[in-house]
């Protein structure tokens, strides 16, 4: 079982930055792979990056490839989501995901693929 709360979210003009964070209870966080979703209202859940436990792979949808960057610090039990140039698309709210892998560079992009699930951080971007 593990517990997740994301934090950062916040109001920010396009082409700013956030980084959100996501903290994970539990012993065995280094063990779970990680993902970030985001849903806008009246629109179904997006990916939006996805990591393995050991760190190593990483992926991204085109949407957000090269603004955004998915990282973690097993030591703290935390992934993070760095968002750079940010546009107004990209207001929703932002989700962080974990379920247990069973090799050290798998990664999902399918959320129902994760079994744990954080409450979510809004993150609005003003044009």
């Amino acid at each position: 079982q593990v517990q997740l709360v994301e934090s950062g979210g916040g109001l920010v003009q396009a082409g700013g930055s956030l980084r959100l964070s996501c903290a994970a209870s539990g012993r065995t966080f280094s063990t779970y792979a990680m993902g970030w979703f985001r849903q806008a209202p009246g629109k179904e859940r997006e990916f939006v990056a996805a990591i393995s436990f050991s760190g190593g792979n990483t992926y991204y949808p085109d949407s957000v490839k090269g603004r955004f960057t998915i990282s973690r610090d097993n030591a703290r039990n935390t992934v993070y989501l760095q968002m750079n140039s940010l546009k107004p698309e990209d207001t929703a709210v932002y989700y962080c995901a974990a379920v247990v892998a069973s090799y050290s560079n798998t990664y999902y992009t399918d959320g129902y693929k994760y079994n744990y699930w954080g409450q979510g951080t809004q993150v609005t971007v003003s044009s």
